[in-house]
């Protein structure tokens, strides 16, 4: 059975029952009051008729009836009660609206209390069949009862009564069961639309999903409605947020846990925003916020992901270096099929001693070049990098050497390598490409430095290009920035910078006096002071 369906059959069944309930009830209470107000005028109309000096002084006379027949019957028929009955002790009757009945006894045997001196409303059968009486003691002056007063209404005229009024019940009854029905279909449709006509079934396996999305994603996400309370966070999202992943902080003002959030901006404006930085705690992040849209563009909140910088930057730098990698072995594979023809071609001029000088003399630089990586950079990763360095500016058509001073063994382990290498490798990067700019006349010449002695791994990148102007300052760290014209740029250095900076080291620049600019980077051996210390 689908969910509107049944959603219609439950609030149908409930209203059936509560408007038949309340029906009920109020017909119960409404002849309840009905049958006391009867009930109360009856026993006033008899402790009035009791008292009247007339009908007293009447009970003295030879012939009571003459007297209190007329007074009887005229207060009867104000009063439209079904009979007003005057007895002595006996219960004799004085009066009766039927006139064969006065002198016989009155019946329904509920006199008792009466002749006791107490005023009742009772129900009992009498001669004109079963009725709702107040009968009141006629008392003479020396305080004795000498008669009884009963007035009456039968019970089928205060049953017209009843009934019209049920049937007035029973047509509201029908009429808010009607606009209860319409209503409840109107409710059904209105609450299928707003789960997009899914099952209760599929609204749960959606809930599964969506929770197993949520806690795969490598990515922070909260959610908040339109009032700026959580509804919804993954556990990537505590962990940044340096909270315990049982932490519950859904229910809370967003600006308690995020202060600097802009979600309240993007809830009131409807605008989306991408790609923006900011701070949680010491975390730098790259933040989206996207709007939440209810039916006709209203917005009911909206949902933040966000992701720690540093490991868009660690994948930058990986992608980074495999493009060196593969720029090092095209670059390698290129110089190397150019030698091949320039020796095949002696070979076939029979010019076999300037082939073999050729040989010897490429075979004698790589040679000297890797024993000199292998002897004083033996790291593995940095090595690579500078020989596919090395083979790039050989193809660039440049020259680019290692100062022979230059010495990298003693690296700690708790260096990153892969900072090391995103370093160097875009140092030597941004020397290249400011010295390609320069006419042919002039050298192309990039050199670096490494060095591990003292506290500090030193490394200094000198180029002679056309250097940096002083006006540019401290910017050509940031990312974007660029002294140089073409799309993709500015990236090198603010990685460079980041670089340092997770390695708490700093990076400097300054004007070449023979033209160019050095760059130079120390990083610290040790953590901090105390280490050092």
């Amino acid at each position: 059975m689908k969910l509107q369906t049944k959603l219609i059959l439950i609030i149908c069944s409930l209203l059936v029952f509560i408007v038949l309930s309340l029906g009920g009830i109020f017909y119960y209470i409404m002849t309840s009051a009905l049958e006391d107000q009867i009930g109360t005028r009856a026993l006033k109309v008899a402790e009035t008729m009791a008292s009247m000096p007339d009908i007293r002084d009447a009970f003295q006379l030879k012939d009571p009836s003459s007297v209190i027949q007329p007074i009887a019957e005229a207060a009867r028929e104000k009063i439209d009660a079904e009979y007003i009955v005057v007895g002595n002790r006996d219960g004799i009757r004085y009066s009766h609206p039927l006139l064969d009945r006065i002198g016989k006894e009155m019946v329904g045997g509920d006199n008792g209390p009466v002749l006791e001196g107490k005023s009742i409303i009772s129900k009992a059968i009498g001669s004109l069949g079963p009725s709702l009486r107040g009968k009141a003691p006629v008392v003479d002056d020396d305080g004795q009862v000498i008669g009884i007063v009963s007035v009456g209404f039968l019970t089928e005229d205060i049953e017209v009564i009843t009934d019209a009024y049920q049937t007035r019940i029973e047509l509201i009854s029908m009429i808010v069961l009607v606009v209860g029905l319409v209503g409840s279909v109107l409710i059904a449709r209105n609450v299928r639309r707003s789960i997009h006509g899914l099952e209760p079934k599929e609204i749960g396996a959606l809930y599964t999903e969506k929770k197993a999305i949520l806690e795969s994603i490598r990515e922070g996400i909260i959610a908040v409605n339109q009032d700026g309370v959580i509804t919804m966070a993954n556990r990537y999202a505590l962990q940044l947020l340096e909270l315990p992943t049982t932490a519950k902080i859904t229910g809370r003002q967003v600006e308690d846990v995020i202060p600097n959030t802009r979600l309240y901006e993007v809830v009131r404006t409807g605008k989306a925003e991408f790609d923006h930085e900011m701070m949680i705690g010491d975390h730098e992040v790259i933040v989206n916020r996207v709007p939440i849209m209810e039916r006709k563009s209203a917005v009911i909140g909206a949902v933040s992901s966000f992701r720690s910088k540093s490991e868009l930057y660690r994948l930058a730098e990986e992608l980074s270096q495999v493009k060196r990698f593969a720029e090092a072995l095209r670059a390698q594979t290129h110089e190397f099929s150019n030698k091949l023809y320039v020796i095949s071609g002696l070979i076939q001029l029979e010019s076999y001693q300037e082939a073999v000088e050729l040989i010897s003399k490429e075979a004698d630089v790589h040679q000297n070049w890797v024993q000199f990586i292998m002897r004083e950079i033996p790291d593995p990763m940095i090595g690579g990098l500078l020989i596919g360095k090395f083979n790039h500016a050989q193809e660039l058509k440049l020259t680019f050497e290692i100062d022979h001073e230059s010495s990298f063994r003693d690296i700690p382990a708790r260096i990153d390598r892969n900072l090391l290498v995103t370093i160097i490798g875009n140092l030597i990067d941004n020397a290249m490409d400011a010295v390609l700019g320069l006419d042919d006349q002039t050298e192309r010449f990039v050199k670096l430095f490494l060095t591990d002695l003292g506290e500090d791994l030193i490394i200094e990148c000198e180029d002679r290009g056309i250097g940096i102007p002083e006006e540019t300052g401290m910017a050509v760290f940031e990312k974007g920035f660029s002294t140089k014209k073409g799309e993709h740029r500015g990236i090198g250095l603010a990685l460079v910078q980041h670089a340092v900076g997770k390695l708490n080291g700093y990076i400097t620049f300054h004007k070449h006096p023979a033209g160019g600019t050095i760059f130079t980077v120390a990083i610290p051996k040790m953590n901090d002071f105390t280490e050092r210390s």
